[in-house]
């Protein structure tokens, strides 16, 4: 074995992989998007199987609750202030220098995805919501580009595997974004770590599969566990790309990715916070907002991000070079804007 496999020799001796597939490893080039909990097992499983390129993309910062569940991070993160995609960089730069890792600070939008896509061979859903979701579908439908689907909430999770133009995607599979109240959420039923690994996992092992050459091996499946309650169940999703008379896949719709539907605000899910985008694209400087608002608030920012506790109310303001600013103490969206507006800019 050459001296360039024998980090991968474990994985070189696996009938699945071997010398030809790991070789295909190293060539290939993958976005993680979302580096939260399914996130960062996906990229560190990405890096550890030694995947050439990993290009992740979050829009979050490093908080105490995501250590419970999300793998890359540590306590000092919290304290460095640092964007989730940096941390994770950084400790994966460790686990495998021979690897090109990309971490990019961004919120995924319709703006942006076809860029942070255009030059990867699979895209991995790290994400925990439903419009970037399909915003991924869109964009994968769009350039031929499979995507892998991963969800979580409390105990259970499913994953489901896209091959574009062979099987059914995710509007097939759900039309369109869950009305707010009628699924579960992570405020209302938190989340489990150990269905994240498994998840993801299976994430990770499609992954290798399509990337090695051996896309051959994927089954039209939507695969959903719950590791509360020990079950585990594969339904077949064969035909229903056919059935579904998805506009997707049948009329070439892809209102997603047109910037047709989506919003610039969010609820992060468990967070008490909202994140409101600029309408138009910006550039903040941390140097000159934090010379407008002393006085108000506690000040703290590095070269990633800009982050003030208000005086007045049970406000946090972080805000990220783009624009993007994360208001903590509301799930108001009417309130949140009103704070941007107020401290950052109309």
């Amino acid at each position: 074995m050459t001296d360039d496999l024998q980090r991968y020799s474990k994985q070189v001796l696996f009938h699945g992989i071997g010398e030809e597939g790991q070789r295909e490893l190293m060539r290939r080039r993958v976005l993680v998007c979302g580096c939260g909990a399914l996130g960062t097992v996906l990229a560190e499983g990405m890096v550890r199987a030694g995947v050439g390129f990993v290009r992740i993309v979050d829009r979050d910062f490093v908080e105490l609750s995501n250590l419970q569940r999300q793998v890359l991070f540590d306590e000092q993160d919290i304290a460095d202030q640092l964007p989730k995609s940096v941390a994770a960089g950084r400790k994966l730069a460790k686990i495998n220098s021979t690897i090109e890792i990309d971490p990019i600070v961004a919120d995924v939008s319709y703006e942006n995805v076809m860029g942070l896509a255009n030059d990867v061979d699979l895209i991995l859903d790290g994400t925990d919501n439903f419009e970037i979701r399909y915003l991924l579908n869109d964009v994968s439908l769009e350039t031929g580009i499979p995507w892998v689907y991963g969800g979580c909430i409390g105990s259970h999770g499913q994953t489901m595997t896209i091959l574009p133009g062979e099987t059914a995607c995710l509007r097939c599979l759900i039309d369109a974004v869950p009305e707010p109240g009628s699924v579960e959420t992570c405020d209302t039923a938190g989340v489990l770590a150990a269905i994240i690994n498994v998840i993801a996992s299976l994430q990770v092992v499609d992954a290798l599969k399509i990337l090695s050459g051996q896309r051959n091996l994927i089954e039209p499946k939507l695969t959903v566990i719950d590791v509360w309650d020990g079950t585990f169940r594969r339904m077949n999703m064969e035909g229903l790309r056919d059935r579904s008379g998805c506009p997707a896949c049948h009329a070439g719709e892809r209102v997603w990715l047109r910037g047709t539907l989506g919003s610039q605000t969010t609820i992060l899910c468990g967070r008490n916070a909202v994140q409101v985008s600029p309408p138009s694209k910006t550039r903040l400087v941390f140097d000159d907002l934090a010379n407008r608002l002393a006085g108000i608030g506690t000040i703290n920012y590095n070269k990633y991000l800009f982050r003030i506790a208000l005086n007045e109310g049970d406000y946090e303001l972080t805000a990220f070079q783009d624009g993007r600013v994360i208001i903590k103490g509301t799930e108001d969206i009417p309130t949140a804007k009103t704070l941007y507006a107020k401290y950052i800019g109309s």
